[in-house]
């Protein structure tokens, strides 16, 4: 019942940041410019049929009124108009969701190779410290922090090629950053077949997935050696090497859930921001998510689409951060949601 009561406080405290959010971000891209721009310049396109598409849109309203009208919209599930390809309308809510899809799984699998890559080395380089391995996990991880994620990227693409193209001299077909994929279904696998079916979702995945993968290692492994050096240094733990107990029961048994904390942190946070921010890789890999939907939506001043991406990332970060509140209490008995 506590554990309840402290969801539903969290989540109480959260709804109130949110709609803030949503209003300011409503009256920044609002007032920035014309949705209607290209539909305006185009002649043949009468002002009758302009006066409608505006009504629509909900453009004939003051600003503060179209955000209280987009929010009861919002919230009985209309997520509003979309301007689409063609200066058509569509609705919003199919178009975020696809892009949300499609981010999503990219980013949580690199997001979770990364944490347990780096949590590995980090722990490696903590109990081996000033070893060689401790310099190469340095090494590496500083090389991956000071190059940027579209270098990365553009980097792997280009081995991409080449090994496509040593594929195709053996009479097969590319494998690699190949951004298709097809549905999962009993008819698309046996249409495939299963080995067939999982090469194209590996050869399309992997490439943008290393790329944000990266990054993220190189925090997590630095986090991840910093706190454990810290609790293997804390007075229970030699204590527990003074007991006699040993050296792989130390770490695992007594350091390494507390040394996973901060880490905990960084992985709610960071996980956010790699699903917003995952632009350069959408683009330089040819995938249609989240990135590329903001991109799209900022040009045609797409307000109706920046809000629901606003609230669906908003929304992940906000249950990420509630995880791992709840995580702290299951890695650290000190700690308890009372």
């Amino acid at each position: 019942m506590n554990l309840v009561i402290y969801i539903l406080r969290r989540l109480a405290i959260s709804i109130p940041v949110l709609l803030v959010g949503t209003f300011l971000c409503f009256v920044m891209v609002a007032g920035t410019g014309d949705p209607l721009g290209e539909l305006r310049s185009n002649p043949q396109i009468s002002k009758e049929a302009l006066d409608a598409t505006a009504h629509q849109l909900g453009l004939d309203q003051g600003i503060i009124p179209r955000y209280f009208t987009w929010l009861g919209h919002f919230l009985t599930g209309d997520w509003g108009i979309s301007i689409a390809q063609g200066n058509a309308l569509a609705p919003v809510a199919p178009k975020v969701m696809a892009a949300f899809g499609v981010t999503f799984k990219l980013v949580i699998g690199a997001e979770i190779l990364a944490l347990v890559i780096g949590v590995a080395v980090g722990v490696l380089a903590a109990v081996k410290q000033y070893s060689i391995v401790d310099y190469i996990a340095t090494t590496l991880a500083f090389l991956l922090f000071s190059m940027p994620i579209f270098c990365i990227a553009i980097v792997l693409k280009n081995y991409a090629i080449e090994i496509n193209g040593w594929i195709r001299d053996l009479g097969l077909s590319d494998l690699l950053g190949n951004p298709w994929l097809r549905t999962v279904s009993p008819e698309n696998l046996k249409a495939d077949g299963v080995g067939d079916f999982i090469i194209s979702y590996v050869g399309a995945y992997l490439l943008p997935t290393l790329s944000i993968m990266a990054i993220s290692f190189a925090a997590y492994s630095r986090f991840q050696r910093a706190s454990m050096l810290e609790v293997l240094s804390a007075d229970y733990v030699r204590t527990a090497r003074a007991k006699g107990l040993s050296g792989s029961r130390v770490v695992f048994r007594h350091a390494f859930r507390n040394a996973l904390i901060p880490v905990t942190t960084l992985f709610s946070v960071n996980f956010g921001a790699v699903l917003a921010g995952a632009i350069i890789t959408e683009t330089v890999f040819t995938w249609h998510g989240m990135g590329t939907l903001l991109v799209e939506a900022v040009t045609k001043n797409d307000t109706q689409v920046m809000m629901g991406w606003l609230v669906v990332v908003a929304s992940m970060v906000i249950i990420a951060n509630l995880i791992a509140d709840l995580a702290y209490g299951i890695l650290d008995p000190r700690i308890r949601v009372g």
